[in-house]
C-alpha cells in the first residue's frame, strides 16, 4: 500500500458512497488500511450475516472495487469502478459453468 493510503477516508474512495459506507460500518470498517487488510468475499458473505439479508452480488464487487483502492493508491481508473469486477466476476462464472 503507498504511504497515502493511510491519508484517505473511505468516503474518498470511487464507487463507495453512503450505503457502502454503511455497510462498512456494520462490518466494523472505520479506516482505508484497515479494508486493505479484508477479501471482498468475506465481506460480503459477513455482511449478508450481519444484517441477515442476501445482498445483491454486486455489493461484493463495490468491495472488491474499494479493496483494490486501498491496496493501491494509483490504481487505474477503470479499475476503481465496481461495474469493472462486476464484469469479471460474471465472466468467471460463466467460465465455471
Amino acid at each position: 500500500m503507498s504511504s497515502s493510503g493511510a491519508r484517505r477516508r473511505l468516503a474518498d474512495l470511487v464507487s463507495v458512497g453512503p450505503a457502502t459506507l454503511e455497510d462498512f460500518r456494520v462490518l466494523g470498517i472505520e479506516t482505508v488500511e484497515q479494508l486493505a487488510a479484508c477479501e471482498a468475499n468475506v465481506l460480503y458473505e459477513s455482511l449478508c450475516v450481519a444484517t441477515g439479508v442476501r445482498h445483491d452480488p454486486c455489493c461484493e464487487d463495490v468491495f472488491r472495487a474499494a479493496i483494490e483502492q486501498a491496496l493501491d493508491a494509483d490504481l487505474p481508473a477503470a479499475q476503481r469502478n465496481w461495474w469493472y469486477w462486476s464484469r469479471l466476476r460474471k465472466s468467471k462464472t460463466a467460465q465455471e459453468h
